[in-house]
């Protein structure tokens, strides 16, 4: 599943492309993926709708629009967004095509059909989609250490778990929870409430660094992203434990092993990140 630096990728890659275009119509190929309102009634209000911009909260996209309505997207596993020229072959599994006046097509293809769109009107609260359950975006200014001991420092649950809990902290999955807990010398299967404070507050400034430098590492022009339709994840050689079991720590050399926490597979290593406060 896309995590918060495909998601913004994505942002930064199709923002500059469609900001102040108009679509024109929509077609929809699998009504399903339309989870609010019912998909006619989807496509007739963004006919002749301007997009103002998008942006990103955790794993959503918002296309914003002139009318102060937005759509707001969640690409779940599978879920592909790529704007493309109107003649270019569809993907198989291309189930949304916003038509926009410059003649591209704005495409949302998704192998397993989790993914799905909302269209919130400007007089609306979105209680649809989620969006207003999320918890902190990692790059908040309030987001520290102090908020992340109030949310779990009480907790018996292993802290690999509780950073996937979208409604403390947006944004971070299976992938970037391994890197960040790697990174910050923090083992995933550790209780939160067994963490010390010197390790919540490297905890607090590794998440949102660690992102960063994920984004940073996405950097890919439309060009690029349109040749490998939108599946280019160029952050996978710079990942430096997930993916690698078996493998020699990066940093130690011990063997990075592998353990199912919460139903999650989690790649640690076993020197770095000790089962003890550190």
């Amino acid at each position: 599943m896309p995590e918060l630096p495909e998601v913004e990728t994505i942002k930064r890659v199709l923002e500059p492309q469609i900001q102040g275009h108009t679509i024109t119509s929509v077609i929809i190929n699998r009504p399903e993926v339309i989870a609010y309102p019912a998909s006619d009634e989807f496509s007739r209000n963004l006919a002749g709708q301007t997009i103002s911009s998008i942006s990103r909260r955790g794993k959503f996209l918002i296309i914003l629009l002139n009318n102060g309505g937005r759509i707001t997207l969640h690409l779940r596993m599978t879920g592909c967004l790529l704007l493309t020229p109107a003649d270019l072959p569809e993907e198989k599994h291309t189930h949304v095509i916003f038509k926009l006046d410059n003649g591209s097509d704005l495409r949302f293809s998704d192998t397993r059909r989790f993914g799905r769109f909302w269209l919130i009107q400007n007089d609306q609260a979105d209680t649809y989609s989620g969006i207003e359950k999320l918890g902190k975006e990692p790059f908040d200014p309030s987001f520290n250490a102090e908020y992340l001991y109030h949310r779990f420092g009480k907790r018996k649950k292993a802290i690999k778990e509780c950073m996937l809990e979208q409604s403390v902290v947006s944004g971070i999955g299976n992938i970037y929870s391994d890197e960040i807990l790697f990174s910050a010398q923090i083992y995933p299967a550790r209780p939160a409430n067994s963490l010390t404070k010197k390790e919540w507050e490297r905890l607090a400034e590794t998440i949102p660094k660690q992102l960063s430098y994920f984004i940073e590492k996405n950097n890919i022009t439309p060009e690029e992203y349109l040749k490998n339709k939108g599946q280019y994840y160029r952050n996978t050689p710079y990942l430096q434990v997930y993916g690698h079991e078996g493998k020699p720590c990066p940093i130690c050399g011990e063997t990075l092993c592998r353990k199912v926490i919460g139903g999650r597979s989690s790649i640690f290593c076993p020197h770095c990140q000790k089962d003890l406060p550190c």
